[in-house]
């Protein structure tokens, strides 16, 4: 496969500061009156308190993309995420560097993108078709598929400012996925879909890699990112800590973001958590998983309850234990929870750790703390399921095939 896109030292650079405040009429006059050769001087002057400073939001990024690859671009608010699409997208042009791309781009980095908001629905297929440089009769061809992925049939002859935005981001991946670009990027904007769509999505993302397209996904959601990249970008401060296969890049980065403090502490008696084997990263499924808390109590437990929830990226209560009646004294303590095995599909998962005094919450108990842990628990594991995000479920289990013909009765014999 050849190369589609290939960049090599990107930079861009922004102007900050503080913009001058609106003033009067009279105001401007007295500026132009008071220098009236030259009646920008203010605004020199400006530049030089400190209104001209700059920003490097993207540096020295080199990297290639090969036709059919998904790429993953992961890292925190404001580390240069979509300024490079932006620049791989040509709304804007790099300060340096320079990138070659082959074929046409098809972008959905906000909702609506691309959009003319007086325009209907079917008037922003035919405008976008042909900013792809796509003709007519190729455009025709895919509207129909278009409009029932969206889901917007009723609302197609009606101008997109009265869209909601889901509606609009529907309707904007459905143009960027079905007009055959031949690299498709994509911005967080799937966030904004339910559930069922993002899967969807999804899934036509990687139909459009197995028909040799290119798509770059950014997004915070690392299950996503683990599902469907081969090949994941780690950006920090505007520059490029890693480049490689997904797993490692997503363990690099959640291991960083981890050590600069961007997860909260513990509660006021749940102080943290670890597994019993070090980190918060399950790497073999099939293996017993030691849950190890660490507990300060105030007052002594009587009676109490103990409980432990494991919810998806979807809120969704995957498992939960409950261990009764538990007591301990005031003081220090450890507690751990085993499990034999954690057959999970790859991704992040939040614990939720929960004590009461003197029973439960149905039976009068006293509630000392629900903790939700931070770090997540991170399930760093082949997946093993359905390849397709939508029929994989919640388990990760390994499963065999085999076929056979099936065997046939002798015929019986007739005598007569």
């Amino acid at each position: 496969m050849g190369l589609v896109i290939q960049a090599r030292g990107l930079g861009k650079q922004y102007r900050i500061g503080r913009r001058e405040a609106y003033g009067s009429l009279r105001d401007s006059i007295a500026r132009v009156l008071a220098a009236p050769a030259n009646p920008f001087k203010w605004r020199a002057e400006a530049d030089a308190r400190g209104d001209g400073r700059t920003i490097w939001a993207l540096q020295d990024a080199s990297f290639d993309v090969a036709e059919g690859e998904i790429l993953g671009i992961i890292g925190r608010n404001g580390s240069g995420k979509s300024t490079l699409l932006k620049i791989l997208s040509r709304i804007t042009e790099p300060t340096t560097g320079s990138v070659d791309i082959a074929g046409r781009v098809g972008s959905l980095l906000e909702v609506g993108t691309g959009f003319h908001p007086e325009l209907t629905g079917r008037e922003n297929v035919i405008v976008n078709g042909a900013i792809l440089g796509m003709k007519r009769r190729e455009i025709d061809r895919k509207f129909d598929e278009i409009v029932a992925f969206a889901g917007v049939e009723p609302f197609i002859d009606t101008p997109v400012k009265h869209y909601s935005s889901g509606m609009q981001m529907r309707l904007a991946f459905a143009v960027a996925a079905h007009l055959q670009p031949n690299i498709l990027l994509v911005d967080e904007v799937l966030a904004v879909g339910d559930a069922e769509f993002q899967r969807r999505c999804l899934s036509k993302m990687q139909d459009v890699s197995h028909e040799g397209r290119t798509v770059i996904l950014v997004s915070h959601q690392m299950n996503q990112i683990r599902r469907l990249c081969g090949t994941a970008m780690w950006l920090d401060a505007g520059r490029i800590q890693f480049i490689g296969g997904v797993s490692d890049a997503v363990r690099r980065y959640e291991h960083a973001a981890a050590a600069n403090g961007e997860v909260l502490g513990g509660g006021r008696h749940f102080t943290r958590w670890e597994l019993a084997d070090g980190g918060h990263t399950v790497t073999s499924p099939d293996r017993p998983c030691t849950i190890r808390t660490h507990l300060r109590l105030d007052e002594p437990v009587v009676g109490g309850h103990y409980g432990v929830a494991l919810l998806n990226d979807r809120d969704a209560v995957v498992a939960g234990w409950a261990f009764e009646p538990v007591g301990f004294e005031a003081g220090r303590h450890v507690l751990e929870m085993t499990i034999p095995q954690l057959p999970l599909q790859p991704g992040l998962y939040r614990l939720l750790f929960g004590l009461f005094n003197g029973g439960n919450n149905l039976t009068g108990g006293i509630l000392v703390e629900n903790w939700t842990a931070n770090p997540p628990l991170t399930l760093d594991v082949q997946p093993l399921a359905h390849a397709q995000d939508a029929w994989a479920g919640v388990l990760n289990v390994p499963a065999t095939f085999a076929a056979r013909a099936e065997a046939t009765e002798p015929a019986l014999a007739l005598s007569n």
